[in-house]
């Protein structure tokens, strides 16, 4: 897999998935899924892919 570098939230995807999430956090991969379990925004699960509106998520980054 490629290296997934954002210099900006612009560069974010509009669906961001799990592997961006914990790129932009800096969080490990449990971590990551404990905050996609975790209800604190919505999260739309496609078989076994999480996904985050990329608008949703900078909602909930920026408090």
């Amino acid at each position: 897999m490629t290296e997934i570098e954002f210099k900006s939230k612009e560069d974010y995807p509009s669906v961001l998935h799990a592997k961006h999430i914990q790129k932009i956090l800096d969080i490990g991969e449990r971590q990551t899924y404990e905050l996609l379990n975790s209800g604190q925004f919505h999260v739309v699960q496609v078989g076994r892919l999480k996904k985050v509106s990329k608008d949703v998520f900078i909602k909930w980054l920026e408090g």
